[in-house]
């Protein structure tokens, strides 16, 4: 099963913290040739299962900011979306990362996700996730791919969904790559 990236957000800094949103909920996107919504819930009966949920840089696994398995990484939804709050590490990543997003640097956040059997509804060209297994969240460098999400500390031109798929197609190539 191929693990599907999404980028949308809203982060800020508290001390050595980021925290914000790796999805809202109930904002429709373009993703290539159909449009996606997260539905409220859909990653519920992932985090209620524990599994180690890892905060990457890029979707790099080799560019670890925390992981849930060790309380660095906290997850939770509430009704605005997914919810999180990642302790950074005193490294030179982390120092970046930090760096970046007080300048408001960051273009926002990611998540890899798996769609369990009967986890999303299809109507036509339109993609409603209602269960999603969530694999990583991951700090980017690149435009949220869902509207309406927003970033503190920064005010960015509004991409139309033609600049956002350039992007996520962008995003996919570095990953190929990678």
């Amino acid at each position: 099963m191929t693990i599907e990236k999404r980028i949308a957000t809203e982060v800020r800094t508290e001390g050595r913290k980021l925290t914000g949103y790796a999805a809202t909920f109930n904002t429709e996107t373009r993703i290539l040739d159909f449009n996606e919504t997260v539905a409220p819930g859909a990653f519920a009966a992932s985090l209620r299962s524990s599994p180690d949920i890892l905060a990457l840089v890029d979707h790099d696994t080799g560019k670890v900011l925390a992981r849930s398995k060790n309380g660095t990484l906290s997850l939770s939804e509430d009704g605005h979306g997914l919810k999180f709050s990642i302790d950074l590490p005193d490294t030179s990543l982390g120092r970046d990362i930090l760096a970046m997003a007080t300048r408001g640097d960051l273009g926002g956040m990611s998540f890899g996700f798996t769609v369990p059997e009967g986890g999303d509804e299809w109507r036509g060209d339109k993609r409603t996730l209602r269960n999603v297994t969530l694999h990583e969240i991951s700090v980017v460098q690149s435009f949220p791919a869902y509207g309406g999400t927003s970033i503190q500390a920064r005010s960015r031109q509004q991409r139309t969904d033609a600049d956002r798929r350039i992007a996520l197609l962008e995003m996919e190539a570095l990953n190929v790559a990678v």
